[in-house]
């Protein structure tokens, strides 16, 4: 390995534990709370599903690309990664969408007794848990092709529509699906004309 490639590893690994402790910690906290029978608040509910979905994130993307900055590149079959890269996008949607109604929710709370979310402030409470269970079905829902033809990443360099992500590729079968995934993922589309 080269220097900035154990540059990189360190990283990695540094961001994933980090991740890694700071969520169990979290983790600790809730659980000493709820033993304690102290009562939560509305925002403490919504930090739960957020932890969830960090976790999926850090076990799903962080551990997978630590092990790959390592040096170690095909350690998961191509159930493992559908597995791995369908988590990973569930874990993000949802953490996106937790922290979406985390920023809604104060928002309400925050807001002036004399405006017009004064309705909304006492109503609030009770739509948080189908909010957060809806961003997890629709998580579920959304990302469900998209590991579809997600493979183990090969070594057969021959595949010109072949689409390397970290330790998984794809190969892409149609170029309007392509670009739909990477508009996406935000990804760039290959350069050259790979659509004959």
């Amino acid at each position: 390995m080269e220097n900035s490639d154990i540059v990189i590893s360190v990283i990695f690994l540094s961001q994933t534990v980090v991740g890694i402790l700071g969520n169990s910690f979290l983790v600790y906290h809730y659980l000493m709370l709820y033993y304690m029978r102290c009562r939560l608040k509305f925002t403490d509910w919504i930090l739960q599903h957020l932890i969830v979905a960090n976790f999926l994130t850090l076990l799903c993307k962080g551990i997978p690309h630590t092990v790959s900055a390592f040096g170690l590149k095909n350690f998961l079959d191509d159930i493992g990664c559908k597995l791995t890269f369908y988590l990973h996008r569930i874990g993000r949607g949802v953490s996106i969408s937790s922290t979406c109604f985390l920023s809604v929710f104060q928002a309400i709370t925050i807001s002036p007794s004399a405006s017009r979310w004064t309705q909304l402030k006492a109503k609030s409470p009770s739509y948080i848990a189908s909010c957060v269970y809806m961003s997890w079905a629709l998580s579920f829902l959304v990302n469900i092709a998209f590991p579809m033809d997600m493979r183990a990443r090969q070594n057969n360099r021959n595949i010109t529509r072949l689409r390397v992500y970290g330790i998984c590729s794809t190969v892409h079968h149609n170029k309007e699906l392509a670009q739909t995934f990477n508009k996406i993922l935000n990804l760039p589309l290959p350069s050259g004309n790979l659509w004959c």
